[in-house]
């Protein structure tokens, strides 16, 4: 967003203390697989992590109600490991599912919109 010469100093001061919403977080893959009673999920994240200040930090599986039928809680950034891979096993899906949705969050700009499609393959 541009300031003009014609904005108000209110405006601008207001457009300049709005955070940067950086880059969401990228989901670039997942593989699913039954890993006994449960379902296992890699899932393959691609963001610009800048630090404890601003990285992923998790990811969850949801039904398509939007329900959550597992999460990932990532611990801590990734600044020099991107993309990165990690799993979640034991995920119950119930019976019948045929498709469930990732949705991945960063610690400063919380949940992505982005709703990450995958079938279930059994």
């Amino acid at each position: 967003m541009s300031i003009s010469r014609s904005t108000s100093p209110a405006i601008a001061l207001l457009v300049a203390c709005l955070p940067a919403m950086a880059e969401p977080p990228q989901i670039l893959d997942v593989e699913t697989g039954l890993a006994g009673m449960g379902w296992r999920f890699d899932v393959t994240l691609s963001h610009p992590d800048s630090g404890w200040d601003h990285f992923a930090d998790g990811w969850e599986v949801l039904d398509a109600a939007g329900n959550r039928l597992g999460y990932r809680e990532l611990f801590h950034p990734h600044v020099d490991e991107q993309p990165f891979t990690r799993s979640l096993r034991n995920v119950m899906i119930p019976d019948g599912t045929t498709e469930v949705f990732i949705r991945v969050r960063c610690n400063r700009d919380n949940w992505s919109g982005a709703l990450h499609p995958v079938a279930l393959k059994r």
